[in-house]
């Protein structure tokens, strides 16, 4: 792995810092290559390091009640993970899975706490990663309170897509996720989403091409969700 790899310019959370600081941080991590579907931490793990993500994309997951695995969100280059833990002391929140290759910087608690402690940036930067989560989560649960399964998956489709240029009210998912990536992020079986799936295809609300599924109509989508929230 070459030394340009392994640094943390590439991190957003460290935009405010020059060289200097950044080569100081990068000499108290340790550097490694991490294989796709490879664990990072374990649910419940003991250690509290910081993980930041230089190259790939990692998964957080956590496990239901029921011992079915739920997707909480991706986590791309630039980006970091087990903040909590360096915070507070207890024990990992979530698991961490590579989903690509990922090349992966491991800081010790202490370091990341002088780090914030001594940059305003970095720290404004943190409380609002912070804030974002909670209210993500906040979404989350309200959803699996208030919605069937069925707009569940509607919900979690508007947030997979990205725009398309040009039409407005469509947007487009790429790569597409497999049935069962979607039934673990919203806490259901495969053979549920493929339901959902098939229903939506015949509505004209969903279309497949190579390599991306289109929502057609993301304004119909979001319709029924409100409906759905609405009903008594």
């Amino acid at each position: 792995m070459s030394r340009q790899t392994e640094t943390l310019a590439r991190i957003g959370l460290f935009r405010s810092l020059d060289a200097h600081a950044i080569r100081n941080l990068d000499t108290q991590c340790s550097w490694r290559r991490t294989p796709r579907k490879q664990w990072i931490i374990d649910y419940q793990d003991q250690s509290n390091d910081v993980f930041f993500i230089v190259s790939g994309t990692v998964r957080v997951t956590i496990q239901s009640v029921s011992g079915r695995d739920v997707l909480l969100r991706e986590i791309d280059a630039g980006e970091f993970f087990g903040e909590l833990a360096a915070i507070d002391n207890q024990p990992r929140s979530a698991g961490i899975v590579a989903v690509t290759d990922a090349t992966v910087a491991r800081m010790p608690a202490a370091v990341f706490r002088a780090a914030v402690h001594a940059h305003p940036d970095v720290c404004d930067q943190l409380l609002a990663l912070l804030a974002g989560q909670v209210r993500m989560l906040a979404n989350r649960v309200n959803e699996f309170a208030t919605l069937t399964v069925r707009h569940r998956i509607y919900a979690e489709l508007l947030r997979l897509a990205r725009p398309e240029t040009g039409h407005p009210a469509r947007s487009t998912i790429s790569p597409p996720p497999v049935h069962a990536e979607i039934a673990a992020r919203v806490s259901t079986r495969r053979e549920a989403v493929a339901r959902e799936f098939k229903a939506l295809e015949r509505a004209g609300l969903v279309e497949r091409r190579r390599g991306a599924i289109v929502l057609t109509d993301t304004n119909r989508l979001q319709q029924l969700i409100d409906e759905a929230t609405e009903l008594p």
